[in-house]
């Protein structure tokens, strides 16, 4: 229980941390209120409240109106206090559940990531299934005829799935599954569950084949390894089956690497992931985040930003778990 509590304290730390970064880098990068009322008119009315400017009518476009509008977009994001305190405020807002209001939709952050969040996670899902189902087979009949044309051949192959870039894989696919033989939909469908599987298996495919590639590389050296063990040994030699060595005695000590990795890898497959969507036209997540940060829509960059935070570090958490569960050592130890 100490354990778990320690981890627990520091994954809340490292969301803390991720969270103020990127807080503090939306508040320092430029002011937000360019994004609401205009670069012009914000500067210009900041500029009568500190007296440089006596007569705003003076100053092109910019009305009193519209400063009116300045002061009061001040006062309804709490721009006029410190940045500690504002940061305080907001953490405070999402620990209620608020993430604030978008700036260019004014609308909640809150209803665009429930909006855009299942779709993301129904897609990474996909592509680890795809990697995983597609790796561990694939590791198994490589160690078993280790050093041999197919073994060679699956190395070449996994090397060159993970010289390929996501869009490049991506692009690829389109053209041969959904232009040339019209296998799958040109664009995301969202209409009833099918069609959302249909959907992204293609993007899934794209996110978990170098995934794929690096869980084979992995399990295939572990195993080569694990199967010669003395134990492995000791089980041929009392005429167990490759099934049930391979099953029950080799596989669980030599998924250790393949585990880390894929808590590792959950950053690599949300950045994969912003590029995929935006590929294949899937309003997810990362392409909010995408979209949010060209229109410096800063309450959506940092809503999606906390949330993938908050993703990484429970999901590597659940890896330390996981690390219990296949290692009775580790268990003791905790």
């Amino acid at each position: 229980m100490i354990v778990l509590a320690r981890r627990l304290a520091q994954l809340v730390a490292v969301v803390l941390a991720v969270t103020f970064l990127a807080f503090t880098a939306m508040n320092t990068l430029g002011d937000p209120l360019f994004n609401v009322v205009g670069f012009v008119a914000a500067v210009d009315c900041d500029a009568v409240v500190a007296g440089e400017i006596e007569d705003i009518s003076s100053q092109g476009g910019t009305t009193l109106g519209d400063c009116v509008v300045v002061a009061e977009a001040r006062e309804e994001f709490h721009l006029n206090e410190p940045l500690p305190i504002r940061y305080g405020r907001w953490v405070g807002d999402l620990i209620r559940g608020d993430f604030g209001t978008s700036f260019k939709n004014r609308i909640p952050v809150s209803t665009v990531l429930a909006d855009r969040l299942p779709k993301s996670l129904l897609l990474m899902g996909m592509a680890e299934v795809f990697a995983v189902a597609l790796s561990v087979p694939w590791a198994i009949a490589a160690a078993y005829r280790a050093n041999r044309a197919m073994d060679r051949a699956s190395t070449i192959g996994a090397f060159g799935m993970l010289a390929l870039p996501n869009f490049a894989l991506g692009v690829i696919l389109f053209y041969f599954f959904v232009v040339k033989w019209q296998i799958f939909p040109s664009r995301f469908e969202d209409d009833n569950l099918a069609l959302r599987l249909k959907s992204l298996v293609l993007p899934a495919l794209t996110l978990g084949m170098p995934l794929a590639a690096t869980y084979f590389r992995l399990l295939r050296t572990d195993l080569i390894t694990t199967l010669q063990e003395d134990f492995v040994v000791m089980a041929k030699a009392k005429g167990l089956s490759n099934r049930w060595i391979m099953f029950r005695h080799a596989l669980r000590p030599s998924l250790f690497s393949m585990v880390t990795v894929f808590g590792l890898n959950t950053a690599a497959l949300i950045g994969g992931a912003l590029i995929v969507e935006q590929v294949f036209s899937i309003p997810g997540l990362g392409r909010a985040l995408v979209e949010a940060s060209i229109r410096d829509d800063y309450p959506v960059v940092l809503g999606a930003t906390v949330v993938i935070a908050t993703g990484f570090v429970i999901i590597n958490f659940a890896v330390d778990l996981a690390y219990s569960y296949l290692d009775p050592r580790v268990r003791r130890e905790s």
